[in-house]
């Protein structure tokens, strides 16, 4: 596919910037100022004061000089590049690839964006009049190369769109500050009359290389796109990712559903291609205001089943505030596993974690009362009752052994035992009776005990006798003294746990 760029040339960004937020500037001739070696110069003017003979780059006391009822405004370091990276991060509904071309320009990557517009004539006139209406002056142009994008923005005169494979010829008769060369460099040319790029844009590169150094021919070679020029992104673009740019804002729940279907068919399509499956998504809604809105949602297994990745961002649509409207999709695949032969059978399985019924579910349930409410436990290699389990880190994590069931366990263990009063007719004895929480229960059955040591490299202390108990309701219990018969001491019995 052929490589198109588009640079975009904000002639006065942060005087459009201030006029933006004061409107009573708009007739007056501005500037904003920064301290340099003790003097005070001028680092950028507005339209009226460059056209009474303010520039950048002049001593202020010059200026006020020759631009009567000048303004003056203080300048930050940074400012501009800031306000490019949040100007390209709205403009990011028109392509993934923006960067920013310091000290006054964006470049945007397009290739196989302009279409969604209606060809590159009409991409071109959106985006220069949606900036335009935000008030920033702009001038912008199209080509193969961004270098010969950002010559033709500042020094073209002809045409904003060089045709595919024209820019070489768009370029011959610009100056040479075009190929966005060193100053020394353009005054080396200067001297020797090399004013135009084509005036040396034949000359070997040997000659060119000794008389001008490797900083010529770079410059050269990526406005001719012989070059490689590597653009830095404001925001990385994933491996996984899917955007719907949408002709008409969106503000309603049915067309956010339409969207997100679309874009989970798209992606999903692809990662089943690849044997991949998506575990943790995102997606982000850029609104017309230029506010974003994001939702995500998370798997316990790496999918590509639409209608349930689907399901799962239902239940975000109602956080999504679309105002005036959303005039972009974009959707990520955050965290991406291959999805096995073997995963794929365990999808159609019946049975507890590998039945996808009971996958979904938890999913569902995650979606709603979030990921940190469901929890899953796994034997731990103790004797102890309260270190026997563990907290198993993924739905996928397998037990290092088997549960027990040589004896039983109840069904809720509770994370420290509790003291009860009980009756024994003699002190080894099961109890004939206990109160717990006030409520007295009546003993009928019980078996026990179960001798429960501790485990002596861990901590000191007394060993249990366990008894499960079945009151006259019942309702079953797990009891234990914990060491041997003390006759007058203190309360020793206690209970841990209850059956179903």
């Amino acid at each position: 596919m052929q490589k198109r760029f588009v640079s975009i040339w904000f002639r006065y960004l942060k005087t459009d910037w201030l006029t933006i937020r004061r409107p009573e500037l708009k007739e007056v001739p501005f500037v904003f100022t920064l301290p340099d070696r003790g003097r005070i110069m001028i680092t950028a003017a507005n339209k009226l004061a460059e056209a009474e003979g303010a520039a950048a780059g002049m001593p202020v006391a010059d200026a006020k000089a020759v631009v009567p009822g000048l303004q003056v405004f203080d300048d930050k370091e940074g400012r501009d590049a800031k306000l490019l990276k949040g100007i390209g991060e709205w403009c990011i509904k028109y392509t993934p690839i923006i960067a920013i071309e310091h000290p006054d320009g964006l470049v945007f990557d397009i290739t196989g964006c302009a279409h969604i517009w209606g060809g590159e004539r009409a991409y071109l006139k959106e985006v220069i009049t949606r900036i335009k209406s935000k008030g920033y002056d702009v001038r912008a142009a199209m080509a193969d190369t961004a270098g010969a994008a950002f010559a033709i923005a500042r020094f073209g005169r002809v045409k904003a769109i060089i045709e595919p494979g024209g820019h070489l010829q768009a370029l011959m008769a610009l100056p040479t500050a075009a190929l966005r060369l060193d100053d020394a460099v353009l005054q080396r040319l200067k001297k020797l009359g090399l004013h135009q790029i084509k005036s040396f844009v034949n000359m070997p590169r040997s000659v060119l290389r000794r008389r001008f150094g490797e900083g010529l021919l770079l410059r050269l070679g990526q406005a001719l796109g012989y070059a490689d020029e590597v653009l830095t992104p404001l925001h990385v673009i994933p491996p996984y990712y899917e955007r719907l740019p949408c002709l008409e804002p969106i503000r309603t729940a049915t067309g956010i559903e339409i969207a997100i279907t679309r874009l989970l068919e798209a992606l999903c399509t692809r990662l089943q291609s690849e044997g991949n499956g998506m575990h943790l998504a995102r997606l982000t809604c850029y609104r017309v205001d230029g506010k974003v809105q994001q939702v995500q949602i998370g798997t316990n297994r790496a999918t590509y089943n639409v209608p349930h990745l689907f399901k799962l961002f239902e239940l975000k649509i109602a956080g999504i505030a679309p105002a005036l409207g959303i005039e972009l999709f974009v959707l990520e695949a955050l965290k991406v596993e291959e999805v096995t032969l073997q995963q794929d059978a365990l999808w159609a399985a019946t049975s507890g974690l590998d039945d996808a019924g009971v996958i979904e579910l938890l999913d569902r349930l995650a979606g709603k009362v979030g990921a940190e409410s469901i929890l899953r436990y796994l034997p731990n290699e103790h004797y102890w009752p309260e270190r026997s389990i563990k907290k198993a880190l993924s739905l996928q994590e397998n037990p290092a052994t088997d549960w027990r069931t040589d004896r039983p366990r109840p069904t809720q263990l509770l994370a420290r035992p509790e003291p009860v009063e009980v009756s024994a007719p003699i002190p080894d004895y099961p109890p004939m009776l206990f109160i717990y929480k006030g409520k007295r229960h009546a003993i009928k059955k019980a078996d026990g005990p179960e001798r429960i040591e501790r485990e002596w490299w861990i901590d000191e202390g007394e060993h249990r006798d366990y008894y499960n108990v079945e009151d006259e309701n019942g309702c079953r219990y797990w009891l234990f003294r914990s060491g041997h018969y003390a006759g007058t001491k203190g309360n020793q019995w206690f209970i841990h746990g209850f059956f179903a």
